[in-house]
């Protein structure tokens, strides 16, 4: 077995990515503070061909050296806007027909192994501050909640590693069916 050389990986230019068919998902970020973990997602959100992330509050915005360190590049390719206010995206997002998904541990949550994306749908999944979580805000607004199952000691995963479980789950239910 050998690793594939970088050339070898036929990834599309950024010009490609901007005119490929995108994941029908936004991913939205309430008042991340890391921005170590917001260049993460834009990473992981190029990886899986999402439409476009929303920084929202006190989510910083590239260009930023830091944000850069983990993001490679990828605030080149992902589409992003800022709100100064995750209401103001949240209601906008709903306007314009997407399905507004909390990613948090809440009454009521559908397990994310349950949650079935419906095709033709377009989502918008919040992802919320490294310690609250998703704003009540934010949570009084949503369609829905997703929770991602979790059996050891600690209470939460870290915002990007619930990003990729999200964003590979979603990816893997709408375009690698049998």
């Amino acid at each position: 077995m050998r690793k594939l050389k970088l050339d070898e990986l036929n990834r599309p230019s950024v010009a490609e990515f901007k005119e490929q068919e995108k994941l029908p998902v936004i991913v939205v970020l309430d008042n991340v503070r890391s921005m170590h973990n917001i260049g993460s997602i834009f990473r992981t959100s190029d990886a899986f061909a999402v439409e476009q992330i929303c920084l929202c509050g006190i989510s910083a915005q590239p260009p930023h050296r830091e944000i850069e360190k983990t993001a490679l590049g990828a605030t080149q390719s992902v589409d992003w806007t800022y709100y100064a206010e995750v209401e103001e995206a949240v209601n906008q997002l709903k306007n314009n027909g997407y399905k507004v998904i909390a990613i948090e541990q809440a009454e009521s949550s559908t397990m994310l192994n349950e949650f079935i994306p419906v095709e033709g749908e377009k989502y918008a999944l919040v992802f919320g501050n490294e310690v609250n979580g998703v704003s009540d805000e934010v949570m009084s607004k949503a369609d829905g909640c997703i929770e991602i199952p979790q059996f050891g000691t600690k209470h939460s995963f870290n915002i990007v590693v619930s990003a990729g479980i999200v964003l590979w789950d979603f990816f893997a239910k709408l375009n690698l069916k049998s």
